[in-house]
């Protein structure tokens, strides 16, 4: 299975030139760190950042500098601050070409809910339901499963609804699957050493398999 940073790494291979892209609190963060060299992408964070940079080193840390989840980050030449009032702009502007968000659970309709569990305290909901209504690519990153073994790739989602047959693509511990646009998981790719029945086994949602599935690579 992957660890989060291997996640991130993977997803990065998602991104293409030029794009904007808002990275969500969690493991969407650290795909900063994987972004290509050759690309020129500007990463926007929602409460007022444009051109966000990896995350910083010991010595290039600024407790001024902050994304929504409240972790220190870099800028980089170029970059502008702002308040969330324009920056909301923006993403309801449709100026936002992908967002990469965490998720707790999603259906295979693409349905995503990543903002509440019922019963438990919750200190807002963010800026996912304005991102997941007028992005135009959204990518979940998440575990397949919960703590308890429980699939979170599912036919209907359980928990509070964020957003309605938006999600894309979803990549886990365990594959890279698409949403079809008539419902459903295609896998794409399979994590090194994970098996296609092991993903079947996990995946409550149904899960699309044509021809031979190959590992994921990382160059």
């Amino acid at each position: 299975m992957l660890n989060k940073n291997q996640i991130a790494q993977r997803i990065a291979k998602e991104v293409k030139n030029g794009q904007y892209i808002n990275l969500g609190i969690g493991i969407p963060t650290l795909v900063a760190n994987y972004i290509p060299d050759n690309l020129d992408v500007v990463l926007q964070s929602e409460n007022g950042l444009l051109g966000i940079g990896p995350f910083p080193t010991e010595d290039l840390i600024d407790p001024d500098l902050i994304n929504a989840g409240k972790q220190t980050i870099t800028m980089l030449k170029g970059s502008s601050l702002f308040n969330s009032a324009e920056s909301f702009a923006m993403i309801r502007g449709g100026h936002v070409q992908l967002t990469i968000l965490g998720a707790m659970e999603v259906s295979e309709n693409g349905d995503i809910a990543n903002w509440k569990i019922p019963g438990k305290m919750v200190k807002g909901m963010g800026g996912a339901m304005d991102l997941v209504a007028s992005a135009e690519n959204i990518i979940v990153a998440m575990q397949h499963c919960s703590k308890d073994g429980q699939s979170k790739l599912l036919k209907k989602c359980a928990l509070p609804i964020t957003g309605l047959r938006c999600v894309k693509k979803v990549v886990t511990d365990l594959a890279v699957l698409e949403i079809l646009p008539e419902g459903g998981f295609k896998l794409l790719e399979r994590a090194p050493g994970v098996s296609v029945e092991e993903i079947q086994s996990k995946t409550e949602g149904r899960l699309v398999i044509e021809g031979e599935v190959p590992e994921m690579t990382f160059d």
